[in-house]
């Protein structure tokens, strides 16, 4: 079974080898076995069906809970030569009529369904006449009513399980804690279904959290450097949405909006611009994004506080699905907090609900406020541990500072107190700055005992500073006081001296370390005119076809066309990506462009394609360590020691950009190479000094650079 899994991994898809779990989940489903698969966002779900899809005789049937998931899977599946249709309310009867005859006749593969469709009795007496391979439930956390994209006609897909007892059932999500988890097996009676539970991780994605300091220019310093980038910029409100659009591409980005209030056409309109052309930026509410399956996403940055790490999560795992770099980037502020909790007021539900909601902004509040690695915070949420920081975020990078806030923590929340409880943090940091200004006057707050005591701090930092106590519990909005501040129970043991507290210092701008472009690191410049001649051949095709470009290849496949450059139709086949299907439709005209690129030197690289080198190369220029390298692409240090060596012989990377050593003992390394006469000794014959200090495997780098020197 797995042998031929692998031929139809290869000859269709195209990928010479399964990741992580895919083939277990693979041979699970394809012996007729139930999973659920927790897998995160670009981690290859789709896989973990379509094999089994052809592996198993009869039609297989996707739930799918938007039109635009559907026909991006549907346009891809016929791109590789699989038969597939999505029958959605998008057909005419006759359309409808004409997939139900074909479907009987044996001439379709695989159905993608909406679940209210599904579950009407017609169909499903339709679908029980018919040979069904296996039923597959993409975003099944939709199933949760405690969830962030609740659909209640998830609920009625548990029926599956009585109705066709004997055919195997695939529940796929990127988000789920374990109550989510808890909650898909009990609805859609998955009891018995084999769990495979990925790791949340996405270690490709840089995440950065500011406080917010005029907005949009903090969005154009972070878009400066990412001109070409494809984005999405989410905003909480729709007015936003439509004003931050119309800022980026007044300045020379091109941005479009997209949110609930536009209509249908224009909203498909500008959702087919996005994902059809190259390095345009989407600004958009949630309504946006579910089922999006762009790969070549370079960021996702978020104007607002999203409401729940899920929600976060989930949004920020749109970006850099190809594995290739990507950032994450927000900047928040009290008032989103204010804004937050007056939704959560004001939203249906009962108190149990609310509840839980709070519980979810409080996690987001803390993931902002974080001392520790961001990454270790985001993956504890869902219940894994990650043993050390990830030294791939902001906190890891810039590092943070802490300072003893005890004694100004006190006078601010001693002024909330004298005050009344019914101011908001301007009125506030006036009286803690002795302000002697009208509404201080008319309160007569200027006789507080409080009034002018906060001078030693400026007016910024007290505004953070009060940021920080509703974020840590210790005050709250009063939403029905117009949103004031008021203090919490959890702030008691503070005031009577029993603990001190110590909160983040903000960086200042200057001081946050620039974080280049995740596309620009894709690129050497001397590659530039090749791979742009790349990308232009697939627009051409991808218009020809009437299709969106990754879809024609994806940016990593380009990316190893680029670094591999394969002399003939042989050669292009072993290029991650090529399948057979589309070796045959595209394969000459790409090795057309790559030959007569220009003086676009060949790479010394071996012939056979190495399928994981463009990867490699292009995470260590963006600052991964091998150790994070080893686990996005999910192979040995060793192995990626290995190839790292070899990307510095072919001077596709630098030392600096391999390996993060102190310069004392890099030094004393390349010192023990040179220690002689003639050639450098092999590993072998130094490993020995350094033994416990640096990986064995890392001082192959090392040697391949000198021997890189040496050759010059």
């Amino acid at each position: 079974m797995l042998d031929q899994a692998q031929r139809i991994l290869k000859d269709v898809f195209g990928y010479d080898a399964f990741r992580g779990d895919q083939s277990a989940i693979v041979e699970q489903v394809a012996e007729g076995g139930d999973a659920l698969v927790l897998m995160p966002t670009g981690g290859g779900k789709s896989l973990c069906y379509q094999v089994p899809a052809l592996l198993r005789d009869g039609l297989a049937v996707i739930v799918s809970p938007l039109i635009a998931l559907m026909d991006d899977q549907v346009a891809t599946l016929d791109e590789l030569g699989v038969a597939a249709v999505a029958l959605n309310s998008t057909l005419d009867a006759s359309a409808q009529r004409d997939i139900a005859f074909r479907i009987r006749r044996g001439e379709i593969k695989m159905l993608y369904l909406a679940p209210e469709r599904l579950v009407q009795p017609r169909m499903l007496d339709f679908l029980r006449d018919l040979n069904i391979a296996l039923f597959a439930i993409d975003e099944a956390h939709c199933v949760s009513q405690w969830g962030h994209d609740f659909r209640p006609e998830y609920l009625q897909l548990g029926q599956l399980a009585e109705l066709f007892p004997s055919v195997p059932r695939v529940a796929l999500t990127a988000t789920a804690d374990r109550r989510t988890r808890e909650e898909i097996v009990q609805r859609l009676q998955l009891s018995n279904a084999k769990r495979f539970l990925s790791s949340f991780d996405r270690p490709n994605i840089f995440y950065r959290i500011l406080p917010k300091d005029q907005p949009r220019k903090q969005l154009l310093a972070f878009l400066g450097q990412r001109k070409g980038d494809a984005g999405i910029v989410y905003c909480l409100s729709r007015r936003k949405v439509e004003e931050v659009a119309a800022f980026l591409s007044e300045q020379g980005f091109p941005a479009l909006p997209y949110h609930a209030g536009l209509s249908n056409e224009l909203r498909a309109h500008n959702q087919r611009r996005f994902l059809n052309e190259e390095g345009l930026i989407m600004v958009a509410t949630i309504a946006f994004g579910m089922g999006i399956d762009k790969p070549n996403v370079r960021f996702v940055a978020h104007m607002d506080l999203p409401k729940s790490l899920e929600a976060y999560y989930q949004e920020t795992g749109r970006a850099g699905r190809d594995g290739l770099p990507a950032d994450a980037w927000m900047v928040y502020g009290l008032q989103d907090v204010i804004f937050l909790k007056q939704m959560l007021a004001n939203s249906e539900g009962d108190d149990r609900h609310k509840r839980v909601e709070q519980h979810k902004l409080d996690a987001m509040l803390a993931l902002c406020e974080e001392t520790r690695c961001r990454r270790q915070a985001l993956l504890a949420y869902f219940d894994e541990d990650m043993p050390q920081p990830c030294g791939h975020c902001d906190n890891c990078i810039d590092g943070v500072q802490s300072w003893d806030a005890t004694e100004p923590a006190r006078q601010a929340l001693s002024t909330i107190y004298r005050s009344g409880q019914r101011y908001g943090v301007g009125h506030l940091v006036d009286i803690l700055l002795g302000r002697d200004n009208e509404k201080i006057r008319a309160a007569g707050h200027q006789h507080l005992a409080v009034f002018g005591i906060g001078k030693a701090m400026n007016e910024a930092d007290w505004r953070t500073l009060f940021r920080q106590l509703v974020a840590r519990g210790l005050a709250d909005v009063d939403l029905e006081g117009f949103g004031g501040l008021r203090l919490t129970d959890s702030c008691r043991p503070l005031l009577r001296g029993e603990v001190t507290l110590a909160l983040r210092r903000d960086l200042k701008p200057q001081a946050a370390k620039a974080s280049a472009s995740a596309a620009s690191q894709l690129v050497r410049g001397e590659e530039r005119e090749l791979w742009e001649a790349l990308r232009t051949l697939r627009r051409k095709l991808a218009e020809e076809h009437s299709v969106p470009p990754y879809v024609i290849f994806p940016d990593a496949t380009l990316l190893e066309m680029l670094r591999s450059q394969p002399r003939d139709l042989s050669e292009m086949a072993q290029v991650s990506g090529v399948g057979a299907r589309k070796l045959e439709r595209y394969g000459q005209a790409f090795l057309e462009v790559l030959q007569g690129g220009g003086n676009a030197e060949r790479a010394s690289a071996p012939t056979e394609a190495n399928d994981l080198r463009h990867e490699l190369v292009s995470l260590a220029r963006a600052g991964m360590t091998p150790m994070q390298i080893s686990t996005q692409l999910q192979c040995s240090e060793r192995n990626v020691y290995a190839l790292l060596a070899e990307a510095i012989a072919a001077q596709q990377l630098t030392l600096d950009q391999a390996l993060d050593l102190p310069e004392e003992l890099l030094e004393e390394i390349q010192e023990a190479f040179l220690d002689g006469e003639g050639e450098l000794p092999p590993v072998a014959a130094i490993a020995e000094l350094f033994q416990g200090r640096v990986p064995e495997a890392a001082l192959h780098c090392v040697r391949a650079a000198l021997q890189a020197e040496f050759e010059v």
